[in-house]
C-alpha cells in the first residue's frame, strides 16, 4: 500500500473500479488482484476476461442468426400496402439510427485512441528522461573512478621518484594517495544501476514500436467502420443489392473485430490499472534483490523527511576534494621551488581534482530525487490517467460500433427483401397497362403510325376540318356512334373504352357529340380543341390528307 504522506499520486477512480473486476484463471480458480505480470495464473486471468468478450461475440452472432433465420422462415404479409410503408418506415429508422451510433462511436474510438497514445508518448519520454539521468550517473562514477585510479596514481609515482629525498614531500604524497582510495571507496558505494537488468531504453523503444502500430491499426478499423457504414446507407439510398450484399460481408467481418478489440483493451485495461493501484509496491518487490530499499523508497516517494542515502557518501567524497586540493596547493608553493620538474604532474593533478569536484557537483544534482521522481510521476499520470482512460474510450467505441453493425445487419436483409418485391411487383405490371411508364414508353415507339391513321380517320368521318360542328343525327345514335369510334380508336379494346384521352394525342368523340357537349367546361374543350391543333401544326401534311 501507498504510504499516507505520498499526496503526489493519486490513482483515478477508473483504476480502482477496473481493478475490481474478477480475477479468475482458466480453471474457474479467483485469484488476487496484485499485478504479477511474470504469474501464469495472472496471465490466464487476463485471457479469461478476454474470453468473456468472446461469449458475447458469439451471444451476438446467435441472436442474429435467428433474427435472420425468423426473417426467412415467416409468412411473407407485405402484400399489403399498410405492411410496405410500416417495413419501409422501419428499415429507414434502423438505418438512420444505425448511422448515428456508428458516426458517435467514430468520434468516441478517435479521442480514445489519442488518448492512449499521448498517454504512451508520454511514458516513452519519461522512460528516457530516467534513463538519461541514470546513464549520466553511471557515466560520472566511471569517470571519476578512472581518474583516480589511473591518472591520479601515475602522477603520484612519478613524483614520489621526484621526492624521494624529502620524507615529508613523500609522506604528503602517501595522504594524497589515502583520500584518493577513499574517494573510490565512497563511489563504489553508489548504488550500481546496471545490475538491475532493465534497460530503460530499450523498453521505451518497444513500447513506442508497439504503440505505433496500435495506434494505426485503430485508425484503419476507425476509417474501415465510417467507410463500411456509409457505404451501406448508400446502398439502402439507391436500392443496390449487390451493394448492400457486400457491406452486409464486410459488417459481420467488422462485428467481429469490435468485439475482439473490446476483450483486448478491456483485458489491457485491467491489467494496466492493477498496476496504478499499487505501482510503489510492485517496483519495490521487482528491485528488492538488486538495490537497497531505502534507496528506491528515496526516489518513489521524495519526501522532505526522507534523508537522502547519498549524502554521507557524496560528504565524505567532497571532504576528501578537498584536502587533496590543500595538499596539492602546499606542494605548489614550497616544493616547485625545490624541484622544478614536479610543476607539471602537480599542475595535472590539481586539473584532475577540479574536474572531479565538478563530477561531484553534477552526481549530487544527478542523485537527487526529484528528477527522477519526475520523471516517475510523469509516467504513471501518462499511463495511469491517460492510457487507461484512452482504453476505456476505446471500449466505448467497440460497444457502439457492435451495436451500430447488429443494427445495420438486421436492417439490410429486410431492405434487400423489399428491393426484391418491388421489383417482383414491377415485373408483374401489364405492358399494356397506360398506367405503367414502361408500357407508355412501349406504346410511344410503337404506336404512333396506327394512332396518326385511326385520328385521320375519325377526322375524315367528321368532314371538313374548318369545321368543327359535327353532322346531323338522330340524338339517339350519338351514343353509339361515339362508342364505336372510341372503339376504332383503341384497337377495339375494350379495357380502354372509358379511359380519358387527355394527353394520347386525340380529343374525345363526345365533344362533338351534341347530348354529351354540355358535360365539358368552356376549359375543358379549349383545352382539348388547342391539342388538336398542336398535333396538327406537329404533324403537318399527314392530318391535311
Amino acid at each position: 500500500m501507498m504510504s499516507s504522506a505520498r499526496v503526489d499520486y493519486i490513482a483515478p477512480w477508473w483504476t480502482y473500479w477496473l481493478n475490481q473486476f474478477p480475477h479468475v484463471n482458466l480453471r474457474f480458480q479467483p485469484l488476487d488482484h496484485t499485478f504479477k505480470p511474470q504469474d501464469e495464473n495472472y496471465q490466464q486471468s487476463l485471457i479469461f476476461i478476454g474470453c468473456v468478450a468472446a461469449a458475447g461475440l458469439g451471444l451476438n452472432l446467435l441472436c442474429l442468426a435467428i433474427y435472420m433465420s425468423f426473417l426467412c422462415c415467416c409468412r411473407k404479409d407485405e402484400e399489403e400496402e399498410e405492411s410496405k410503408k410500416s417495413n419501409s418506415c422501419c428499415v429507414t429508422w434502423a438505418a438512420v439510427a444505425a448511422g448515428l451510433i456508428c458516426c458517435v462511436a467514430v468520434g468516441v474510438g478517435f479521442y480514445g485512441n489519442s488518448e492512449t497514445n499521448d498517454g504512451l508518448y508520454q511514458l516513452t519520454y519519461s522512460l528516457y528522461n530516467a534513463n538519461h539521468t541514470l546513464t549520466g550517473v553511471d557515466s560520472l562514477v566511471t569517470g571519476t573512478m578512472g581518474g583516480m585510479q589511473n591518472g591520479l596514481k601515475e602522477h603520484l609515482y612519478r613524483l614520489n621518484e621526484i621526492f624521494a629525498v624529502r620524507g615529508d614531500f613523500v609522506q604528503t604524497l602517501q595522504f594524497m594517495q589515502q583520500m584518493a582510495d577513499n574517494v573510490i571507496k565512497q563511489l563504489l558505494g553508489l548504488p550500481e544501476w546496471e545490475k538491475a537488468k532493465v534497460d530503460l531504453a530499450a523498453i521505451a523503444d518497444q513500447t513506442a514500436y508497439v504503440e505505433y502500430y496500435r495506434w494505426l491499426t485503430y485508425l484503419l478499423i476507425l476509417i474501415l467502420d465510417l467507410v463500411i457504414c456509409l457505404a451501406a446507407c448508400l446502398g439502402l439510398a439507391k436500392q443496390s443489392r449487390w451493394l448492400l450484399t457486400t457491406m452486409m460481408v464486410f459488417g459481420v467481418l467488422t462485428l467481429i473485430l469490435s468485439w475482439a478489440s473490446l476483450g483486448a483493451d478491456v483485458a489491457t485495461a485491467v491489467g494496466t490499472s492493477d498496476f496504478c493501484v499499487s505501482p510503489d509496491k510492485y517496483l519495490m518487490n521487482q528491485t528488492k534483490d538488486v538495490i537497497s530499499s531505502d534507496i528506491v523508497h528515496y526516489y518513489l516517494y521524495c519526501s522532505q523527511t526522507l534523508p537522502n542515502p547519498f549524502q554521507q557518501s557524496l560528504t565524505l567524497f567532497q571532504r576528501s576534494l578537498t584536502t587533496m586540493q590543500i595538499q596539492i596547493q602546499g606542494l605548489l608553493q614550497f616544493a616547485v621551488p625545490l624541484f622544478p620538474t614536479a610543476e607539471g604532474d602537480l599542475l595535472n593533478i590539481q586539473q584532475l581534482l577540479n574536474n572531479s569536484e565538478a563530477s561531484l557537483h553534477q552526481l549530487t544534482a544527478l542523485l537527487d530525487c526529484r528528477g527522477l521522481n519526475k520523471d516517475y510521476l510523469d509516467a504513471l499520470m501518462g499511463v495511469c490517467y491517460d492510457g487507461v482512460e484512452g482504453l476505456l474510450y476505446l471500449c466505448l467505441f467497440s460497444l457502439l460500433a457492435a451495436t451500430a453493425f447488429s443494427i445495420m445487419l438486421c436492417a439490410i436483409p429486410r431492405a434487400w427483401r423489399q428491393i426484391a418485391n418491388r421489383e417482383r411487383d414491377y415485373d408483374d405490371m401489364d405492358e399494356g397497362d397506360p398506367f405503367n411508364p414502361q408500357g407508355r414508353r412501349m406504346t410511344s415507339h410503337h404506336s404512333h403510325p396506327a394512332n396518326m391513321h385511326s385520328f385521320c380517320s375519325y377526322s375524315s368521318s367528321l368532314g371538313s376540318q374548318t369545321s368543327l360542328h359535327p353532322p346531323t343525327q338522330a340524338v339517339s345514335n350519338a351514343p353509339v356512334s361515339e362508342h364505336m369510334g372510341q372503339s376504332v380508336l383503341f384497337g377495339g379494346n375494350p379495357r380502354f373504352e372509358n379511359v380519358p384521352l387527355i394527353g394520347r394525342g386525340s380529343p374525345p368523340p363526345s365533344l362533338y357529340s351534341q347530348p354529351y357537349r354540355n358535360s365539358y367546361s368552356p376549359t375543358m374543350r379549349a383545352t382539348y380543341l388547342s391539342m388538336t391543333e398542336d398535333q396538327i401544326r406537329h404533324f403537318g401534311e399527314d392530318f391535311r390528307a
